[in-house]
């Protein structure tokens, strides 16, 4: 497995991304989620030879903030140590970045994730995010 910058944007590719971890709402929208795409501060990807397998995407100004926006793996190769490249890849290339954010899942499994990752819930730091959608 390789991780590189992701810049082609291929529509296929990251339609069956979304499509294999069920995050439908993001493909109602399909023009939407490629001009995300194009507009984000870094996007990585995971491949298998020459098949993308997994992809991490940031958004922010690279120095004061960095929020994963996006982190998938297709489902026949999670477990495997994908996201976890992707997010260290991701951690290294904004090494010096004040925060680095993002929203997850409540589940036992995210939640450990992102801790072994250094990654502690906002409450644990005193803080609250808040959303409008």
């Amino acid at each position: 497995m390789e991780i590189r910058e992701y810049k082609t944007y291929c529509h296929d590719e990251i339609v069956n991304l979304y499509k294999s971890v069920g995050w439908k709402n993001y493909l109602e929208r399909e023009d939407m989620l490629l001009q995300a795409y194009a507009n984000s501060l870094c996007v990585l990807g995971a491949y298998d030879g020459e098949r993308l397998i997994g992809i991490v995407r940031a958004v922010g100004d690279g120095k004061t903030v960095v929020f994963v926006q996006d982190l998938l793996v297709l489902t026949e190769y999670q477990r495997k140590g994908v996201g976890t490249r992707l997010m260290k890849a991701l951690m290294e290339r904004f090494g010096d970045v004040y925060q680095m954010e993002l929203l997850a899942d409540d589940t036992e499994a995210a939640r450990a994730f992102y801790s072994a990752l250094g990654f502690k819930a906002s409450n644990a730091l005193g803080c609250v995010a808040y959303i409008k959608m």
